[in-house]
């Protein structure tokens, strides 16, 4: 039998990581990593100081593979979806077969939290029901961005008795929820937040969250869309690769 570990990193602060995944990380003997290129060395690094500071007594080994390509501009966004997952599972599937020996475990860790809009536990999951590999799997839970944006801009997410919605800036872009005051937005590429920035709301927006190129902006979005539209943009092109967030929500 072999063993996987899919452990939530939080978003970026090397302080994020629980106690919980400090226990994961000491039971791993290979980590498995989808190298993404050179536009992500910093989060390669973060990765090698989280296992150097909190592994103790155990060595470990790292297998690497490229990243499968994903189509940036889909006709059908869920069959790219689909296809990207099924390159995934091809990807993890091959390094369970090579790089692991039976009593092995290997770790995934996983930017944020693993069961929010990531596809790791549904991609291993697939491996383990296909039957052609003895695994087992566990999930450990981590500090989402969406938890860190809350806390440095030191508010609560929902306002007192109302719900808060999480969705993307391509569900965004069809409309404001109906039923919510108040919406957090991931993997918005397109700055979907701008569409709203001439009804009365207000924004907290946040990039490279708990790292030392943290970037928070907030306040009425009539005032800061255009602020949030240029930081975004220059810290991309200097980057070249950006991971942010946001909560919008009607003003009252």
């Amino acid at each position: 039998m072999k063993t996987i570990l899919i452990i939530g990193i939080g978003a970026g602060d090397p302080d994020y990581i629980t106690v919980q995944a400090i226990k994961a990380l000491n039971r791993v003997d290979v980590f498995f990593l989808m190298d993404k290129g050179p536009a992500k060395v910093k989060l390669r690094a973060l990765r090698d100081e989280l296992c150097r500071q909190h592994i103790q007594g155990r060595t470990w080994r790292t297998a690497e593979a490229p990243s499968p390509p994903r189509d940036t501009a889909p006709t059908d966004y869920r069959a790219a979806v689909d296809a990207l997952n099924r390159d995934k599972k091809a990807v993890f599937e091959s390094m369970i077969e090579s790089e692991m020996k039976d009593g092995e475990t290997a770790g995934i860790l996983v930017w944020g939290d693993p069961m929010l809009y990531d596809s790791t536990i549904r991609n291993i999951e697939a491996i383990a029901a296909a039957g052609r590999h003895a695994i087992a799997y566990e999930v450990i839970p981590g500090i989402t961005a969406v938890q860190a944006l809350a806390a440095r801009h030191r508010i609560p997410l929902n306002r007192i008795a109302e719900p808060v919605t999480l969705t993307t800036g391509r569900r965004l872009a069809e409309g404001f929820p109906g039923d919510s005051d108040s919406v957090v937005v991931l993997l918005d590429g397109e700055d979907t937040y701008r569409r709203f920035a001439d009804q009365d709301m207000e924004i907290y927006w946040g990039a490279y969250l708990g790292t030392p190129d943290e970037i928070l902006v907030s306040g009425p979005l009539s005032e800061v869309s255009d602020e949030i539209h240029r930081r975004r943009s220059e810290a991309r092109r200097a980057n070249g690769w950006i991971m942010d967030t946001y909560l919008m929500r009607k003003r009252t």
